[in-house]
């Protein structure tokens, strides 16, 4: 069976090559009921790609540097 070109769905391996994660942490946020969203195809594991990049950007942590106002460096 030819694999489809297009496939919005990822399997377990090619999610963690897209999140750049290993499959251990994947399988063990999957187990904990965290991380990105999955389907079950019968037996198989997928993640849709809408759902990984919508995952990601809900873990985003914010700017590295506090706003100037908030510095310590600026207390007068």
């Amino acid at each position: 069976m030819a694999k489809a070109a297009q496939s919005p769905f990822l399997t377990v391996e090619e999610t963690a090559e897209y999140l750049r994660m290993k499959v251990s942490t994947l399988d063990a946020m999957r187990w904990r009921h965290e991380g990105p969203t999955f389907r079950k195809h019968g037996a198989k594991v997928l993640y849709h790609r809408d759902d990984l990049d919508l995952w990601s950007r809900s873990q985003h942590v914010g700017d590295t540097l506090a706003p100037a106002n908030d510095r310590a460096d600026n207390d007068q």
